[in-house]
């Protein structure tokens, strides 16, 4: 029994349905009431680290606090015993989680345990853990145990990653390894299957499945289609009955799941890129919604000969409900900082509002224009007063995003990160190019080493012809110069010709992005944000090869890109494999899944194109979400070999 199951799958987000079920089990697997009665059961959470990473982007402190828990404590840490209060466990049915556990029972640590995995336990390890509560005659203590299927993690209403703590394990260079065996495989991709497996578990809907022939896309595909055939066979533990309606709130039509290889298209996660939320992921340090950020403190007031204070760090939540974030978090970044801008001067001048109030107030007696105005003012004076957390919490997001946004821009004008965007743009859409790439890669002021080689590397993934042994050469060697390492061009040159065998390069579609001219609002002195010679680049929707895959699968479109797909229906009686879809209908209802890692780009792009179409959703997920440091460290380990 996993709990009830709501009709309108998709359009209740995945974000709000696997919040829904966090809560259910927090409340010992009932489901949550808004206060019915007063105090909440005050209970104990232990979790592992992926029990934590699922619940940290979703659950705050202080909904936890709301929901009865007072103290949220990892498995492995050492707890003292809390004899009189129930306990709640969030975590992987592993072996050490499970002996950790039995450790408990024994010590007799809670007044009981309620015990939820959150992927599916096997019976073995079930018989474990009630042969520990036996011998510690603890049975009656265990309350319940289930299994959550909640084994992957929300970061958006419309976007999921699947490992955090194991991404190693599912990587991209874990997949594309040439010395891998068929039973590390096989493991790389049960691991990913189970995650997608509790996806629709959680979402509800059984999906339509295609996926390209040849590559880590379409294992996936065989193995989930197999995995949820299984269960729906099995009608007494089928975890899909409730779901007759399909996935729609209007819709009686199941979702589409495409499997995408990351393979298909190597330029994006390496692209400099120019919205708010991709360029936070690429060059500062984000993570599972959290941005970390080091703040100097310099040396200013501080006296001569002193040493420079060290830098803070601080981390700030980029979270749905802050509406700042919410809307800007696609769009470029110079209209993010003139936004900025625009919210400090709407905040101050209401910030001057109620002193203005509290001064009038404080008048009283002196004169009688001051009184006079008294009985007009005391109804301003309270909406001023009780709008004062808002303001203060309007404040907080302000400062929040004023200091996101210049440490961004710092980013952007020492590695002049606006130039490489709009070079890579050009080669990306084979638009002519007005400088030649080696005095980019020469330019000593033109970014980081890992810049240049980002750069080439989509130039050499991106041209229709590869450049010649000479040239080629002249290129590494400008490379070396700049103090590149080479190693990932090893391993984009092999796998050139490999996917050269396979099919032509992918398509960017054309013109991208056109200059405006210098930003003219934000470059007035009153800014926060210095712009001088940012360029204002403004993006043309260009749909990225995923994009284009999932616009041709959801709307029934022919294309000799994506005909040859296979198709899976789990619910059909016979599998059979074919590439005819017996739906000839558009889908309302699609989740992309890349395999083998995403980034912010590619999710950008999939939620303005479906921006234009009525009706429809599209959730975006991925093995792992890298940004292009971590993927162009992980091709330069392939690259070694």
């Amino acid at each position: 029994m996993v709990g009830v199951k709501m009709a309108a799958a998709a359009a209740a987000s995945i974000r709000e349905r696997q919040t829904v079920a966090l809560k259910r089990m927090l409340n010992f697997n009932v489901p949550h009431v808004k206060n019915s009665t007063g105090e909440p059961v005050w209970k104990v959470l232990i979790y592992d680290r992926f029990g934590q990473d699922i619940i940290s982007p979703l659950l705050s402190v202080k909904e936890l606090r709301d929901m009865g828990i007072t103290l949220h404590l990892l498995l492995h840490s050492d707890r003292d015993p809390i004899p009189d209060v129930p306990a709640v466990y969030f975590v992987m049915p592993t072996e050490e989680n499970i002996d950790r556990m039995c450790q408990d029972l024994r010590n007799q640590l809670y007044e009981s345990y309620y015990l939820n995995f959150i992927s599916a336990i096997s019976r073995s390890k079930l018989e474990d853990i009630a042969n520990a509560a036996l011998a510690a005659s603890a049975v009656t203590q265990v309350a319940k145990v289930f299994d959550q299927y909640l084994n992957f993690i929300t970061l958006e209403d419309d976007m999921f990653v699947l490992c955090n703590q194991n991404k190693e394990l599912v990587s991209y260079r874990a997949i594309n390894r040439p010395d891998i065996t068929d039973t590390e495989m096989e493991t790389v991709m049960d691991t990913i299957v189970d995650s997608l497996f509790c996806f629709f578990v959680t979402l509800g809907a059984v999906p339509i499945i295609r996926c390209s022939r040849g590559t880590a896309a379409e294992m996936v595909a065989v193995k989930l289609d197999k995995k949820l055939r299984e269960n729906l066979r099995d009608a007494r533990n089928s975890l899909f009955t409730g779901d007759t309606l399909g996935a729609g709130q209007f819709s009686f039509q199941r979702p589409l799941l495409v499997l995408v290889d990351r393979n298909i298209d190597l330029a994006t996660p390496l692209h400099h890129t120019w919205t708010y939320q991709a360029l936070v992921h690429d060059v500062l340090d984000f993570h599972l919604n959290r941005v970390n950020l080091e703040e100097s403190s310099g040396v200013e007031n501080s006296p001569a000969g002193a040493r420079p204070k060290r830098k803070n760090k601080k981390s700030y939540d980029l979270t749905p409900v802050d509406k700042f974030w919410q809307k800007h978090k696609g769009s470029p970044f110079p209209e993010v900082a003139e936004s900025v801008q625009q919210e400090l001067e709407s905040y101050r001048a209401q910030e001057d509002e109620v002193k203005r109030l509290k001064s009038i107030m404080g008048l009283e007696g002196e004169d009688e224009g001051a009184i006079s105005m008294l009985s007009d003012n005391t109804a301003k004076l309270t909406s001023a007063v009780s709008s004062l957390p808002e303001l203060l919490e309007k404040k907080r997001l302000i400062d929040l995003h004023t200091n996101v946004a210049t440490a961004v821009l710092e980013h952007i004008k020492a590695r002049k990160l606006d130039v490489y965007f709009e070079y890579e743009e050009k080669i990306m859409s084979k638009t002519t190019l007005d400088k030649s790439l080696l005095d980019i890669i020469s330019d000593p002021d033109a970014g980081t080493p890992e810049d240049k080689m980002r750069l080439f590397l989509i130039y050499y993934i991106s041209a229709q012809q590869a450049p010649s042994e000479a040239d080629l050469e002249q290129y590494k060697k400008a490379l070396t110069d700049a103090g590149c390492n080479l190693n990932p061009l090893q391993y984009i040159k092999q796998w050139k010709a490999f996917a050269k065998m396979a099919s032509a390069p992918a398509s960017y579609g054309n013109t991208t992005t056109k200059p405006m001219g210098l930003l003219s609002r934000v470059m007035n002195t009153g800014s926060q944000f210095v712009m001088e010679g940012v360029k204002n680049l403004v993006l043309k929707q260009q749909n990225l090869p995923v994009t284009r895959i999932l616009d041709n699968l959801m709307e029934m479109k022919s294309n000799p890109e994506t005909d040859d797909y296979r198709y899976f229906d789990p619910k059909m009686l016979r599998g059979n494999d074919s590439s005819v879809p017996r739906n000839k209908n558009p889908f309302q209802e699609a989740i992309v899944f890349v395999v083998g890692g995403g980034n912010y780009i590619e999710y950008q792009n999939l939620v303005d194109y479906i921006k234009g179409k009525q009706g429809k959703h599209i959730l975006y997920g991925c093995s792992e979400l890298f940004n292009a440091t971590q993927f162009i460290k992980q091709l330069s380990q392939l690259g070694q070999k």
